[in-house]
C-alpha cells in the first residue's frame, strides 16, 4: 500500500504483520496474545489503520487474490476453459492446466496459509478495536466493518476452492488448533452473517478519493454474489439493486475506461504500492514475443466472442509471429511501473452486479428484468439486444456473457461452472483425465498433520 504514516508507525506495523504471517499454518504456532491486540496499537486509530491497511497489502500480494501467476486468476483459468499453459516443467500452471493437482502443491498450500493467516489478522483487528479505551465509536466501526469484510471475503473462497472448511472466529490459539471443516452451507451462513454485521457498521462514503478502502456498498456486492451462489435469488436481486442504485457512485464505463484507476464502474480495487506501480496481473498475462513464457488466453475462448464486441477488440491482444498467433489478457495494460499508477486490480465492479441480477431475476421469473440488466452489459460491450426470450435460453445467454464479461477475474469462470453443474460437461472433453471430484482443490497434507480435527482428503486425493 502507498505509504500512510510514518516510518516508526510503519516499523510497528511491520512487526506485527510479520508476526501473524510467520507460521506455515495458522494452526502450528501460538503466538503471544500481546504481539496482536498491544495497545500501543489499537490506542492510536493510524497505528491500527496501518495493521489493517497491511492485511490488504497481502491479500495483494499473496495467497488466493495475487495478481501473480500463483494466484486463481491465473491458475483458476487454467483449470477451466480460460487460458492454455507453455509447456515449461517449471511452469506453476502446468499441474491446473494439466489437472494433475496433489496435496502436496506449494500453490495449494499458499492458498491455504495465506488465507488463514489473512483470517488471523482480521479477527486481531476486531478483538483489538473492541478492547480499545482510546478509539472513537465510528473508528471502531469502521475497522471492525473492513475486518468482517475481510474474514467473509477469504472464507467465501475458500469454501468454493476447498469445499468443507473450517470457519476461524478467534486468535486463541488453543481453539484454532483443533478446528474441525464445517459444510459448505454452514460456512455460507457464516458468511452471510458477517456481511450483514459489516453492512451495519461500515459507511457509504470510501476513505479518501481511491476505493480500496471497502465501503457498505462492497459488503452488499459480496452478499448479492453470496445469495446467488446459494440460490436465495430474491435477496441477490435485492443486495445487487442496492449497489446498482447508487447511480452518484457508480455507472458502467465503456470497455477502453473499465479498468483505468479512476474508473466509476469499480466498486472497490487493490491499491498497486508504491506511487507509479500498477497491477501484478498485466505482468502475469501480457508477453510480447512467442511461444508465451507462461500463458496464453485459449480458443475456447477467444474464438467464442462474437463479431463487433469490444471486450474483444480492447481486452484481448494478438502477438504474432510468421503463421503463429498467441492472445494474452489485456484488462490490465500497464505492464510496467509509470510516472503515477493508472491501474488498481479492481476485485469488485458494477458489470457483475448487473449480470447478478439479471440471474436472479430471471430465476424468479422476471425475465424482461433480466432482459433489461443483461443487456446494459451486452451494449456498453457494443452489441445489439440479447436474443434470448425463454426462461433458460436467458439463464444459458447470461451465462455465456459472464464469460466474455469476467474472464481471467479471480475465477469467475471456474466457479459458475461449478454452480451451474458445468464442469463435467465443459471440461472433459478439452482436459484429460478431468473427474467430477476435481471441483474440488486437495486440502494441503501438511494441515492434516498439524490439525487432526480436519477429518479426511477431499475425495479423489
Amino acid at each position: 500500500m502507498k505509504t500512510l504514516f510514518n516510518t516508526s508507525i510503519n516499523a510497528l506495523c511491520c512487526i506485527i504483520i510479520i508476526s501473524m504471517f510467520s507460521c506455515d499454518s495458522f494452526v502450528e504456532v501460538d503466538l503471544p496474545k500481546s504481539q496482536l491486540t498491544t495497545p500501543t496499537v489499537f490506542e492510536d486509530y493510524n497505528t491500527a489503520s496501518a495493521a489493517l491497511l497491511n492485511i490488504y497489502s497481502n491479500i495483494r500480494d499473496a495467497g488466493i487474490f495475487t495478481g501473480t501467476a500463483v494466484g486463481i486468476s491465473n491458475q483458476l483459468g487454467n483449470y477451466a476453459d480460460e487460458i492454455k499453459s507453455s509447456e515449461s516443467p517449471t511452469n506453476s500452471s502446468l499441474s491446473f492446466y494439466k489437472n494433475t493437482l496433489l496435496p502436496a502443491n506449494t500453490v495449494i498450500s499458499g492458498y491455504w496459509n495465506a488465507a488463514y493467516n489473512q483470517i488471523y489478522a482480521a479477527n486481531g483487528i476486531i478483538e483489538g478495536s473492541a478492547a480499545s479505551s482510546n478509539l472513537t465509536l465510528d473508528q471502531k466501526n469502521q475497522l471492525q466493518g473492513e475486518a468482517l469484510f475481510i474474514r467473509a471475503l477469504v472464507h467465501f473462497y475458500l469454501t468454493n476452492l476447498f469445499g468443507d472448511i473450517p470457519y476461524i472466529t478467534s486468535t486463541d490459539y488453543k481453539e484454532n488448533s483443533t478446528v474441525s471443516r464445517k459444510p459448505v452451507a454452514e460456512i455460507y451462513g457464516k458468511v452471510t452473517t458477517d456481511l450483514e454485521n459489516a453492512i451495519l457498521l461500515l459507511p457509504v462514503q470510501y476513505q479518501g478519493q481511491e476505493r480500496v478502502r471497502p465501503n457498505v456498498l462492497t459488503a452488499k456486492a459480496l452478499l448479492a454474489r453470496v445469495y446467488l451462489y446459494s440460490k436465495a435469488y430474491p435477496e441477490a436481486a435485492n443486495a445487487s439493486s442496492a449497489v446498482l442504485n447508487r447511480e452518484e457512485l457508480y455507472h458502467l464505463e465503456s470497455p477502453d475506461r473499465t479498468f483505468l484507476l479512476n474508473s466509476n464502474e469499480t466498486i472497490w480495487q487493490l491499491q498497486a504500492g508504491a506511487a507509479g506501480r500498477n497491477t501484478a496481473e498485466a505482468a502475469t498475462f501480457t508477453f510480447i514475443s512467442i511461444p508465451p513464457p507462461r500463458v496464453s488466453l485459449s480458443s475456447f475462448l477467444v474464438d467464442s466472442f462474437g463479431a463487433g464486441d469490444l471486450r474483444r477488440s480492447l481486452w484481448i491482444k494478438a502477438v504474432k509471429k510468421n503463421t503463429s498467433t498467441f492472445y494474452h489478457a489485456y484488462k490490465y495494460k500497464e505492464n510496467n511501473s509509470t510516472a503515477v499508477s493508472k491501474e488498481y486490480a479492481i476485485m469488485f465492479r458494477l458489470a457483475e452486479q448487473y449480470l447478478i441480477r439479471a440471474e436472479a431475476r430471471a430465476y424468479q421469473g422476471d425475465l424482461i428484468g433480466a432482459k433489461e440488466d443483461l443487456n446494459k452489459v451486452r451494449h456498453r460491450a457494443g452489441l445489439i439486444a440479447t436474443s434470448a426470450a425463454t426462461q433458460q435460453e436467458i439463464l444459458d445467454a447470461i451465462i455465456i456473457e459472464r464469460k466474455w464479461e469476467l474472464f481471467t477475474e479471480y475465477g469467475h469462470r471456474f466457479f459458475d461452472l461449478k454452480r451451474k453443474a458445468k464442469l463435467d460437461i465443459v471440461l472433459s472433453g478439452i482436459k484429460p483425465g478431468w473427474n467430477t471430484t476435481d471441483n474440488l482443490l486437495p486440502i494441503p497434507q501438511s494441515e492434516f498433520s498439524a490439525n487432526p480435527f480436519l477429518g479426511s482428503q477431499n475425495p479423489g486425493y
